[in-house]
């Protein structure tokens, strides 16, 4: 069954390939800073690229297994997808991390940067990588650079390897030996001081994005959590660049928790909610964001409708209203009816509390819709007097308006007429 979950990634990387110019990652980090597991953000990877389709297949995971499988290098698409293949095979089998990425080395060009909390990582193939430990007792950063062969960081060791080179037209073309060994030192600070694994994957590639100019998504993943940040920043079309990582993502209220992505974001000046001030994020922090397991994380479900656009936008509303009112029916109702009433929810009617299915214990919220009839994109005013009285006066301001332009378009005539009697 779990062999079966990578054929199908491997099919769809297949078929990415078949559809598009070559393209590799140029920028791989893995970073555990728990190799015990226990912390839920304890161990992370990402890739990225300056390069077009930079698609999710850069990276595989297994959440059984807790590892990750990142490709990259100078050879040909074919050549990389033979390594993964051959990697993943190895993987099932419980080999080693060195072991498997020392299977790059036996395709012209190819790298494969391999590892997840309890094996540790390696780097082999085609690389110029960094392997950075962090000594729990002394507290010692050890940054050691590597170039070929095999590189390894040790099972339950803390620490990380980060691999970077610069893409042929990148502006920026150059910079990737400076930023490399910046961003390793800094990779090993943050270990050092017990940041977790999800927020120095964020700040690391927020820094080469910044500095070195490989910058499109891309993505990264949370190895013991199993959390991905899918198609969050990989391009929408073929042949195209993903969302750039040091570039404004979206906007956030910190009061209320309340946020929403570019370019429905430069709409807002004020949270909706709350009304408070709205702070920009910017894509590698929304990176951290995704892959950070929090206390106050609440899982949303969202049915009676597939708008699109509506599930997401439910999400954002029903968090905000559990960081301000907690689990509470009533005002979770109360929000997602303002979000309806300031258009961020259309297509579907108000709700009541007994529409949302509420479960604190599993931090989980169901919210059950009723999609509106036709076309109509928002509930019906609720007014102090009938509709159909509106439909009338409506008819009558119709008829008057006819009659003022027959007047208009015949005064001439009906002066003339008049002037004559």
């Amino acid at each position: 069954m779990k062999l079966n979950r990578f054929k199908v990634f491997l099919v769809f990387f297949v078929i990415l390939l078949m559809t598009m110019s070559s393209v590799a990652a140029t920028c791989n980090i893995i970073i555990i800073t728990d190799p015990t597991g226990q912390d839920p953000n304890g161990a992370a990877a990402g890739s990225m690229s300056f390069a077009e389709n930079m698609f999710q297949s850069t990276f595989l995971m297994s959440k059984n297994n807790n590892f990750a499988v990142l490709s990259g290098g100078t050879g040909t698409s074919d050549t990389r997808l033979d390594s993964i293949v051959q990697a993943i095979a190895s993987l099932e089998n419980n080999a080693s991390a060195a072991s498997v990425a020392s299977i790059a080395s036996q395709y012209k060009g190819a790298r494969l940067v391999v590892g997840g909390p309890y094996m540790g990582a390696a780097v082999g193939g085609s690389f110029d990588a960094y392997v950075i430990t962090v000594d729990d007792a002394s507290n010692q950063i050890k940054v050691t650079p590597y170039s070929s062969g095999v590189a390894t960081l040790q099972p339950g060791q803390k620490g990380a390897i980060i691999h970077l080179r610069n893409t042929e037209g990148n502006p920026m073309y150059g910079t990737a030996g400076t930023v490399r060994k910046e961003t390793a030192m800094n990779i090993g600070k943050m270990i050092r001081d017990g940041y977790p694994a999800t927020t120095i994957l964020s700040e690391a590639m927020g820094e080469v994005a910044k500095d070195s100019g490989e910058k499109y998504g891309g993505g990264g993943v949370n190895l013991i959590s199993g959390m991905s940040t899918g198609d969050m920043f990989t391009p929408r079309e073929m042949n195209t660049t993903g969302i750039p990582m040091d570039e404004e993502y979206s906007k956030t209220c910190d009061d209320c928790g309340w946020a929403t992505g570019f370019p429905a974001a430069e709409a807002y000046d004020k949270c909706p909610v709350c009304g408070g001030t709205l702070r920009i994020v910017y894509a590698y922090e929304a990176l951290g964001n995704a892959l950070t397991v929090s206390p106050n994380a609440v899982s949303v479900s969202v049915y009676g409708s597939d708008k699109p656009g509506l599930a997401s936008t439910t999400k954002e509303i029903v968090e905000a209203s559990v960081a301000k009112y907690g689990y509470d029916a009533s005002a979770i109702a109360g929000s997602i009816n303002r979000g309806i009433n300031n258009g961020l929810l259309m297509g579907v009617d108000h709700v009541e509390p007994k529409d949302i299915n509420v479960k604190q214990g599993s931090k989980a919220v169901g919210v059950y819709y009723n999609a509106l009839p036709g076309d109509r994109s928002s509930p019906s005013w609720d007014l102090p007097i009938d509709g159909n009285i509106l439909n009338v006066l409506g008819s009558v301001q119709t008829a008057v308006g006819i009659i003022l332009i027959l007047l208009v378009v015949f005064r001439s005539r009906l002066l003339k007429s008049f002037q004559n009697r």
